[in-house]
């Protein structure tokens, strides 16, 4: 089993698949929208020093798993903890992803139809309410079904490939593209008449602005950025080379996600300052408003179509890791070819999700109390699951994972001079859990989003 199991090729292969895992639509539409709903600046400075001081100590923690094991998430607690309930863990970190596959590709499907949507210039001459009607009338048709069955094919299909042929080979090819149309979007950003406003609001901090709710809102927006809690970064971790950093990998992986993020802050702030845009316009700022935005620059219908090209690479890079962390499970745990794995899984992931969409659409009577089966995925998995797989994972590094286990893998068996190790395990066994148990109590006692 050991010498058949594939592993990740090259540094970069890792750096680009586990970065694309994190890397997401929460990257770009919904970082922007907490910080311009939680001051701007102020937000971002919390969120800076939460992902320094905390979300490598967590990426890390999974990477260690995962790599010490050598397998998949239910796998990984199997070895390094037998004949006991942490594989338990395992299981909670592969059914979230599951879960949240489901429902994502619904949204990763809503990307598809705005690529289609600036491919025939629809957005030309709307204005937002227009725009909003057209996101309604696509709801209520049968076109997410169709965007969304096409996004979880494409999305088998690379994951059929295998590690290095498939999830590595498309990551090294996504991850570039995706920076280097942010970037492109940004240097336009910046071009248009008052976007230094946008600048100043996103930089700025009033650091009257920063509230218990606001660094609880920054603190659950990096922890879920980061896709921890949920196995994936613990399966991504089993195909890292026992060579590498793993520190190293960490924090790479952890700066290009908040790279991504300010990148993308970059790009919509100075575009909703100088459209007399408000930052506060919510979840509908990508979907809705930004179209608006656009429609009004020189040459918009291209960074229109840029743009959704952009959500909707990003949404893929993070629905392969999803499919993996399920298909890993499968084929290790219960011997099943990856092919048959793959095939089953996106099967499985795509009924379910078919449900979340058709939830959505209006009197849609797919719904418990008031609440849409789209949302009780959402809150089930955001608000309960990752954030309780993330406690335990710090748990069992910080309390069952012995210190020493952890500094030689850290260390590379003693080969690799990490100074701040010590400090590195502390915040693991002590801080990590406090953290977790704050956004677990500010999101479900405090109903803080």
């Amino acid at each position: 089993m050991e010498k058949q199991r594939e592993n990740f090729g090259s540094k970069f292969g890792v750096i680009a698949a586990a970065a694309g895992s994190a890397v997401g639509l929460g990257n770009i539409y919904r970082f922007p929208c907490e910080a311009g709903e939680n001051g701007g600046g102020a937000f971002l400075i919390v969120y800076l020093l939460i992902i320094v001081f905390l979300g490598i100590p967590l990426m890390l923690s999974e990477f260690i798993i995962g790599r010490r094991s050598h397998r998949n998430t239910v796998g990984a607690f199997k070895t390094l903890a037998p004949k006991t309930a942490w594989p338990i863990v395992g299981f909670v970190g592969v059914i979230s992803s599951f879960l949240i596959l489901a429902f994502y590709s619904t949204i990763a499907g809503w990307t598809l139809e705005c690529i289609y949507k600036s491919l025939i210039n629809f957005y030309h001459g709307k204005n937002i309410s227009e725009i909003e009607q057209g996101m309604t009338n696509f709801n209520n048709s049968f076109r997410p079904f169709i965007w969304q069955t096409l996004f979880i094919i494409l999305t088998a299909f690379i994951v059929l490939k295998g590690i290095e042929k498939g999830i590595e080979k498309y990551a090294k090819v996504l991850m570039p593209m995706l920076f280097v149309i942010l970037i492109i979007l940004c240097v336009k950003s910046l071009t248009l008449p008052n976007a230094t406003e946008g600048l100043k609001f996103f930089f700025k901090p009033d650091f009257s602005k920063i509230t218990p709710e606001v660094c609880i809102s920054a603190l659950g927006q990096a922890f879920f950025s980061l896709s921890v809690g949920m196995g994936v970064q613990i399966t991504y971790g089993s195909y890292i080379n026992k060579k590498d950093n793993l520190l190293t990998s960490s924090t790479s992986v952890v700066m290009t996600d908040t790279l991504v993020a300010i990148l993308a802050g970059i790009t919509i702030f100075p575009a909703a300052f100088s459209m007399g845009i408000s930052p506060k316009a919510g979840a509908g700022l990508a979907f809705n408003t930004l179209p608006l935005i656009f429609n009004q620059m020189a040459g918009g219908y291209i960074f229109c179509l840029i743009f959704f090209i952009l959500l909707a690479i990003a949404a893929l890079t993070s629905t392969i890791s999803l499919l993996e962390a399920s298909v890993a499970y499968f084929v290790e745990e219960h011997s099943i070819k990856r092919k048959k794995a793959t095939i089953w899984c996106a099967i499985g992931a795509l009924i379910v999700g078919l449900f979340a969409t058709l939830s959505l659409q209006d009197n849609s009577n797919i719904v418990i109390g008031n609440m849409s089966f789209f949302n009780i995925l959402d809150n089930l998995t955001a608000n309960i699951l990752m954030p309780v797989g993330g406690l335990l994972i710090t748990i069992f590094i910080g309390w069952q994972l012995k210190k020493t286990a952890f500094i030689d893998e850290l260390t590379n068996q003693g080969t690799t001079k990490i100074a701040l190790k010590n400090i590195i395990f502390f915040i693991i066994k002590y801080i990590a859990p406090l953290a977790i148990v704050t956004i677990i109590v500010g999101r479900l006692v405090f109903n803080i989003k």
